[in-house]
């Protein structure tokens, strides 16, 4: 074992009960309404409402169908003192139809609403950057003492809510947003996790100061490491301080359709496996009642999943004191890239790759390839490679009999590959039996396929000296992420620096199902730094475009390649200035080619600047019918109609270089 890991536990990292074995973070209880949240109770479901909430009736309507969908709260946004007045006729409304559901407000620049909801609804969500601070992107220095005076200034105005919440019996969600961090948390902290972290609990203090302890907190991002990170970190900052909140979970902005599904899947997925999170929003630019399902089977997986469920079987738990491990080797707070040799094109300073699985295929033409990214031009005579063509395809005892595309690779089940080795581009896929008999080997790329209980000193001693293996992992455990990335471990203990593909098995799910647990279990590893590819076996699990198009979305909502465009586009709201599924599928439609570009497409200024922190480009409502154009964080145009913003938006990419021109096959 290297010395570096010799050290004991640095408690300073911790931020689960455990990295190696499933166990629920325990959490205090907090009543809201007749559903309360965290201690024993599952884990809570809760989706926001898109009408104007001066419409009574639409509001009603829709929070009933996002109750029916199975939510167990809803939250609606209260702009101004009327729309928060106008939530008793909501409440009623839904009383007197007979739904007991929980309601909670969103609140962002005005206290004075927020003060006026607290005395209405179960719980309000407030936001610390927008609440009593400023955000105008401004770089100030701040003495210790003129830093103490603006929380002064904060405190004035927040605790009139406070002592209005304690004495209705009101909850309170501190919901810090990465975008939204203000000018003077970003002074001191940067564009951070702490900074978010700070952020709330600032106010986290001020809340106790007054007693009041009816406290639900969230770190959201739609970038998903940042978004995990901040989460992580808020956990760690609890455990050192004795505190114990309930935690929200969410990736805002996380977008449509399978991207904003798998986004969100990657970021709460990672939480969820550690044990952390109390309650699930599922941000999608759909219609709220349809984020419902989809948090449901996020959290399903977890509600019969055993405490303390051990992971890799009797003897094979690596020890409590390795569990936390030193920056160096692993940080859960910042993204740090596991240091792998090369070995072909798979690790080292190369992008993570994707293995497709054809190996139960009854035939394989030149046809089967176009779902995995490659077509082939009969006129031309050549294959034309996709931007999410697959690296490699595992045929098992398959054989291939055309040209095969110049970057693509072919693994064989080793007894089938000795007949093909001959073939360019044609790999053995050995299993740990073989390996350790010693068979014939490619000499320069085989993949090793293990399990955790396979990993012996002797196995890894060989692997440190093997410049041509490359480990495909896999697992039968119920808590498979929490093994593999134990099989990480054991390679960090023994400085093995063999590179890495994920691999997981599915079996007769839905399409969505096998998006989002795919997501969870191989996204969590790579936000951990982890993995140099990732292998999806999917059977009766959908179509093989649609698998190879879940693994590259993985790999694009965990940063680790990036494949296409990014969309940072915010759910619907009652402050939502224009149609947000219709827009984003118009600026989709003319700007999906533009690979590795991030479009912000953001509903009012609440979402605008700070949500799509890391946008290169936005589109942000700032009026009926008018639109306003960012480059990163700078206002470009001002009140466009919104008849001419998308060209005008295709206009600000040309400018700055970015735009390309789409290929027409």
């Amino acid at each position: 074992m290297p010395a570096v890991l010799e050290n004991t536990v640095q408690q300073n990292l911790k931020y689960c009960n455990s990295l190696t074995e499933y166990s629920r973070f325990q959490t205090r209880e907090v009543k809201i309404g007749n559903v309360p949240l965290g201690g024993n109770h599952p884990i809570r479901i809760q989706s926001m409402t898109t009408p104007d909430t001066m419409d009574t009736i639409a509001t009603v309507e829709q929070s009933i169908r996002i109750i029916e969908a199975g939510s167990d709260y809803v939250r609606i946004t209260a702009p101004s003192k009327n729309e928060a007045e106008n939530l008793a006729n909501i409440k009623k409304e839904l009383r007197k139809r007979g739904y007991e559901t929980p309601l909670i407000a969103d609140i962002h620049f005005t206290p004075n609403a927020a003060e006026i909801a607290a005395r209405i609804v179960e719980k309000v969500r407030v936001n610390p950057g927008n609440y009593a601070d400023k955000k105008k992107f401004q770089t100030l220095e701040y003495t210790d003492e003129t830093y103490n005076s603006a929380l002064d200034r904060i405190r004035e105005r927040f605790t009139p809510l406070v002592k209005i919440c304690k004495e209705y019996g009101t909850a309170m969600r501190i919901g810090t947003n990465h975008g939204s961090l203000s000018d003077r948390i970003l002074s001191r902290y940067g564009d951070t996790p702490l900074g978010m972290v700070e952020s709330a609990l600032e106010f986290v203090r001020i809340c106790e100061e007054n007693n009041f302890y009816g406290i639900v907190l969230s770190m959201k991002a739609s970038n998903t490491l940042v978004m995990v990170q901040a989460y992580r970190l808020l956990v760690n900052k609890m455990l050192e301080s004795g505190r114990n909140y309930p935690i929200h979970l969410g990736v805002t902005e996380a977008g449509e359709g399978e991207d904003g599904r798998i986004k969100s899947a990657v970021g709460i997925g990672a939480l969820l496996e550690d044990g952390i999170g109390d309650t699930v929003r599922v941000s999608l630019t759909e219609e709220p009642e349809l984020e419902v399902p989809v948090a449901k089977e996020l959290v399903k997986r977890y509600e019969k999943r055993d405490q303390n469920l051990p992971a890799g079987g009797q003897g094979s738990k690596i020890s409590p004191d390795t569990q936390y491990l030193i920056p160096d080797i692993f940080s859960p707070f910042e993204y740090k890239k596991r240091k792998t040799t090369e070995v072909f094109n798979i690790g080292g300073s190369n992008v993570p790759r994707v293995v497709a699985d054809f190996c139960l295929k009854k035939e394989i033409t030149p046809a089967s390839l176009f779902a995995l990214g490659y077509n082939y031009s009969v006129p031309l005579d050549k294959w034309n490679i996709g931007d999410m063509a697959c690296d490699y395809v595992f045929l098992g005892d398959n054989k291939i009999n055309f040209e095969i595309p110049g970057t693509l690779g072919l693994i064989f089940n080793h007894k089938a590959w000795l007949s093909e080795k001959e073939k360019e581009r044609s790999y053995p896929f050995i299993n740990s039996k073989e390996y350790h008999e010693g068979v014939e080997m490619h000499p320069q790329l085989n993949f090793i396929y293990t399990t955790l209980p396979d990993v012996s000193a002797e196995f890894i001693e060989k692997l440190k000296v093997d410049k041509t293996a490359v480990l495909l992992i896999d697992t039968y455990h119920e808590h498979g992420m929490a093994e593999q990335r134990q099989l990480f471990f054991k390679l960090f203990e023994n400085d093995c620096k063999t590179p890495v593909i994920i691999g997981r098995a599915y079996g007769d799910l839905t399409e969505e199902q096998l998006q989002l647990y795919s997501s969870i279990d191989l996204g969590s590893l790579l936000v951990d730094g982890f993995g140099d590819g990732i292998f999806i076996a999917a059977e009766n699990c959908g179509s093989d475009q649609m698998v190879n198009k879940t693994g590259f979305g993985i790999l694009q909502a965990t940063r680790t390649r990036i494949s296409k465009t990014e969309y940072i586009s915010c759910p619907s709201c009652g402050r939502t200035l224009f149609d947000l599924q219709e827009t984003t599928a118009k600026i989709r439609a003319v700007t999906s080619h533009l690979k590795g570009v991030k479009i912000g497409i953001m509903g009012c200024i609440v979402n605008g600047p700070g949500e799509m922190a890391d946008a290169d480009y936005g589109y942000v409502g700032t009026g009926p019918g008018k639109i306003t154009l960012y480059k990163e964080k700078e206002v470009v145009r001002r009140n466009i109609q919104s008849e001419q913003a998308v060209d005008a938006l295709i206009d600000l990419i040309k400018e700055h270089g970015d735009w390309v021109e789409p290929i027409v096959e």
